[in-house]
């Protein structure tokens, strides 16, 4: 599934997202909010990389499971609990990105809150993405 990027000069380049993406059809996923938990659903680790990377992960379950790809993926919405853990090593966080994402860059908004529901999760992640066909998922 391809999706055409609109990213207005007005705006300046974006670094890391896009500003918009066009989707022609398919069916919508909508992706719970997904914390770095593992499948006895135990918080993973302590650091904040770490849990990004496996919240993220936990999002791409999500979508293979109805049969998508990174790139169906049209918007992320990254939930932090201090945003100097996010920011104090942004490569570590891109590098963990790009692991799970490739160079795909959706729409994407960074929202600081006091506290996440689940005890010990610095990070949750929640994604809307467009497939481009019946879902598959087998479960419910």
């Amino acid at each position: 599934m391809s999706a055409r990027v609109i990213n207005p000069a007005e705006l300046g380049a974006p670094r890391g997202y896009s500003n918009g993406l066009v989707y022609e059809h398919g069916p919508i996923l909508f992706v719970a909010g997904q914390v770095a938990w593992d499948s006895e659903q135990r918080i993973v680790s302590d650091d904040f990389v770490v849990q990004f990377a496996c919240a993220l992960a936990n999002v791409m379950r999500v979508v293979h499971e109805a049969g998508g790809t990174a790139e169906s993926i049209g918007r992320l919405t990254i939930y932090v609990t201090d945003t100097a853990e996010y920011t104090s090593d942004l490569r570590a966080v891109g590098a963990a990105y790009r692991d799970v994402m490739g160079r795909h860059f959706p729409t994407m908004s960074l929202v600081r809150v006091a506290g996440l529901l689940e005890p010990g999760a610095k990070v949750e992640i929640e994604a809307t993405a467009v497939l481009s066909g019946p879902p598959t998922g087998k479960g419910d």
